[in-house]
């Protein structure tokens, strides 16, 4: 059991260290996606580079609204 309990222990480490490592590049990317978009790269083109929907990058960042 003690053996058991080290491999769970371990492998929940191991998880919240990837999903850490998920969730900052993720961010980079999401970031990464509005300032292509404020440089008025379009969300089909977005998608091509990303292997994402048009509809996931559209819905990520929106177009910038002008005044």
């Amino acid at each position: 059991m003690d053996d058991l309990a080290t491999q769970i222990q371990a492998a929940a480490k191991k998880r919240a260290r990837a999903k850490d490592a998920f969730d900052r590049a993720d961010a980079e990317l999401r970031d990464l996606l509005v300032k292509g978009r404020a440089d008025g790269i379009g969300p089909s083109e977005l998608a091509r580079l990303t292997g994402f929907t048009r509809e996931w990058v559209a819905k990520i960042a929106p177009a910038s609204k002008t005044a």
